[in-house]
């Protein structure tokens, strides 16, 4: 019987195992097997390292995991060196390394080999004929060394094609790029460059088209400053193309993305395929964990306010209730005036010009109403951003000159904010909310004026001054007179404009209601961008549950009590007077009086209780169970920026199309038509162009509209993105 060996262990060692250790001295590893030394190798020869522990582990001293856990190395690494062993011996780690010899790609070859593609022959067949590896051919194509003749190449050229190709791929689907996906993986790519193919048949090519008026709204404006991705396979740029493409396609989320091909979709970046889901959602919570994306919001808004400061003289501010029905957590209450419910949501505060188009939003957890953020968050903002703003010079020449106008509806109705904002030079206009009696008709003049988009109308327009006496303070009131006779009150600290551009502008006003509904039926504005939550961290103040629960008892006792009394008012007697029939009215009529009473008790005894609670409490001085987390904002402000680009570019385009069509109404129509259509990209390598070939349209009218469009987009002479290729946008058949 063999005898056990003891566990002793020399000092200053690293266990393997219980017998097995390793000691370094003098730059020497020393293995031991208990107290006696059993092999030694220098500290930097690693092949005798790899040989030992691969012989330990093959000779059964030792697991595998013993050898990472001691040695803190790779278990693939320790994998690999166990297999050299078992199938070549321990001789073959000591065996000098094969290095590469003479380069394959000679000048020779390169010149046979473009001979060949010139033939319209693919890397298949070249690579067979000249005894070469087909990915040394792909290689030698991608740094510029040789030139396919993608005209004449039908290779990936049909849709079915393609999809074999990206079924067969040999790192998933459509990862056609082996060795740009292996170099990102090794931490030697910044960025994959887009190299676009011969593609016929493209689902949603059409998107292209809008490529010019992406970038020339700004769409890679300041992202290289504040925005930065680590090294990987997918740039900058193809991410934010990526997404504003989807907006303009009417992808309603990321998540849509796992039900299309992500090879077609590459197809359109230049790229062999898209990233999946998950990581483009990583990929959107690095960008926006770097708390740019407001940051970007702004200059972008700064942007499209200095290239068009006609627009922004006259702004548009409107809040919009986006309904959370999730369960991470219980967010206040708001009223949801289009469901016409109280639901779980938050506010978002919209700048919009005239026409619409949005400048910037401003997040609110608890929604403090339209006058405090008014005066907290976007006038200071506004007071930077405004372009072609009055100098103080002329402001003290002319008292009655202002800044900028600010047009919001009945909610931010306040004379006394009018009278606060109106020193700081900035005036504003709304509706009135408590007009008096209606004026009469003989002060009302016909004015023929022009709308924002250019129509001409006529208004019934008539102009008082009103004075409102709690805050000593004079406004301009405009009432226009309707056919069926209404009159609508609109009140203004706007003293220089006329009266007809006054009513013009605060009329417009439904632009940004229209906006709203715009978007979320086809830019899924509602949809949440993340799904995480966030600790509140700011101090915010929210309505008291507890005031909210009294509130509402004394609301429903007091609407029963007016159905009681209205019943005791209505009571009384039709018969002749006589004593049975009077006796038992009476008494109903008690009973109702002692109903009343009791009632009203109660509800003095609600209110007294409601006087002694705080309406406001701050959201930390909650209750455990009335606490709540906010929504995470940060992905939300990139997403929502990139579908305000995706709104301008999709307004300039139709604009420009309008002028083409008959229907100008059917302008967006024709649009989302257009991004959703099939296209055959056509790259052009030598002259430097990128042909994109959108298939026919549903009538030749259409057809024409496109075509006058393109030769505005064509005289852009727009660039793809880290390419030289000229994007060149026609319509018709290959």
């Amino acid at each position: 019987m063999t005898q056990a060996q003891l566990p002793l262990i020399p000092n200053g060692t690293t266990l393997i195992t219980d017998l097995l250790s390793v000691k370094k001295e003098d730059g020497q590893f020393v293995y031991f097997n208990g107290v006696m030394p059993v092999f030694s190798h220098a500290e930097k020869d690693k092949a005798s390292f790899k040989m030992i522990t691969a012989q330990f582990h093959v000779n059964g001293y030792c697991k595998q995991m013993d050898i990472v856990r001691a040695f803190g190395v790779t278990k693939v690494s320790v994998k690999r060196a166990v297999k050299k062993y078992r199938e070549e011996g321990a001789s073959s780690f000591f065996q000098p390394r094969i290095c590469r010899g003479a380069s394959v790609m000679t000048e020779t070859v390169l010149q046979q080999a473009q001979e060949r593609f010139d033939q319209g022959k693919d890397l298949t067949e070249v690579a067979q004929e000249l005894k070469i590896k087909r990915d040394t051919l792909s290689k030698a194509v991608r740094q510029k060394k040789l030139h396919l003749l993608k005209k004449n190449n039908n290779d990936f050229a049909t849709k079915s094609q393609r999809s074999e190709t990206d079924h067969e791929a040999p790192m998933g689907n459509a990862t056609t790029n082996v060795i740009g996906r292996v170099l990102a993986s090794l931490g030697e790519l910044n960025a994959v460059e887009p190299e676009f193919r011969c593609t016929y048949d493209v689902p949603n090519a059409g998107v292209l088209f809008a490529l010019p008026a992406l970038l020339a709204t700004g769409l890679l404006k300041y992202t290289e400053q504040f925005f930065k991705l680590p090294k990987g396979y997918y740039g900058l740029d193809s991410l934010f193309i990526l997404l504003a493409f989807m907006a303009l396609s009417r992808v309603k989320s990321i998540e849509s993305l796992r039900y299309n091909a992500p090879g077609e979709w590459g197809n359109i970046i230049g790229l062999d395929r898209i990233p999946e889901v998950r990581t483009l959602r990583e990929k959107i919570h690095h960008l926006s964990d770097e708390e740019k994306s407001q940051q970007w919001g702004n200059e972008l808004c700064q942007y499209w306010m200095n290239n068009a400061p006609e627009e922004a003289c006259t702004l548009y501010i409107d809040g919009h209730v986006r309904v959370y029905n999730g369960k991470q957590t219980r967010l206040p209450r708001h009223y949801v005036a289009r469901q016409k419910l109280c639901l779980r949501a938050t506010s978002d505060y919209w700048v919009n010009a005239m026409d619409g188009q949005p400048f910037m939003v401003i997040n609110q957890v608890v929604d403090p109403g339209l006058i405090q953020v008014l005066e907290k968050e976007i006038v200071p903002k506004l007071d930077e951003l405004v372009p072609n703003q009055p100098d103080q010079v002329a402001l003290k020449n002319n008292p009655l000159l202002h800044r900028f106008t600010l047009v919001f509806d009945r909610e931010g109705y306040s004379p006394a904010l009018f009278k606060r904002l109106e020193k700081e030079k900035i005036a504003c206009m709304t509706y009135h909310k408590f007009p008096k009696e209606d004026w009469p008709q003989e002060e009302f003049k016909t004015y023929t004026v022009q709308l924002p988009h250019g129509e001409m109308t006529t208004y019934q327009l008539a102009e008082r001054g009103t004075y409102f006496q709690k805050e000593k303070y004079w406004l301009r009131e405009i009432r226009k007179l309707t056919e069926q006779g209404h009159q609508t009150a609109i009140i203004t600290s706007n003293r220089c404009t006329d009266l007809t551009a006054v009513s013009v502008s605060m009329f417009a006003r439904w632009s940004q209601e229209n906006y709203f509904k715009y978007m979320r039926e086809h830019y899924s504005l509602d949809r949440l961008a993340s799904y995480s939550v966030e600790p509140i961290n700011e101090p915010i103040l929210c309505v008291n549950p507890e005031y909210r629960r009294i509130d509402n008892q004394i609301r429903s006792k007091i609407g029963k009590l007016n159905r009681i009394m209205a019943k005791y008012g209505a009571m009384h007697i039709e018969v002749p007077l006589e004593p049975e029939k009077m006796d038992s009215f009476i008494q109903a009529k008690s009973e109702l009086q002692e109903t009343i009473e009791l009632a009203q008790h109660e509800i003095n005894e609600l209110k007294a209780q409601r006087k002694e609670l705080e309406k406001h409490v701050n959201v930390e001085d909650l209750q455990e169970e009335d606490k709540f987390l906010k929504l995470s904002t940060q992905s939300k402000y990139l997403i929502d920026s990139l579908k305000m680009i995706a709104y301008r570019a999709e307004t300039a385009m139709a604009n420009c199309l309008r002028e083409f069509m008959p229907h100008q109404n059917e302008a967006r129509k024709v649009l989302q038509t257009l991004y959703q259509s099939e296209a055959d990209i056509i790259p052009d390598h030598k002259q430097g162009t990128l042909t994109v070939l959108l298939h026919h349209m549903a009538n030749k009218s259409m057809d024409r509209a496109i075509e006058k469009m393109c030769d505005e987009l064509n005289s852009t002479e727009t660039v793809f993105p880290r390419t030289n290729l000229r994007l060149v946008l026609k319509v018709g058949s290959k």
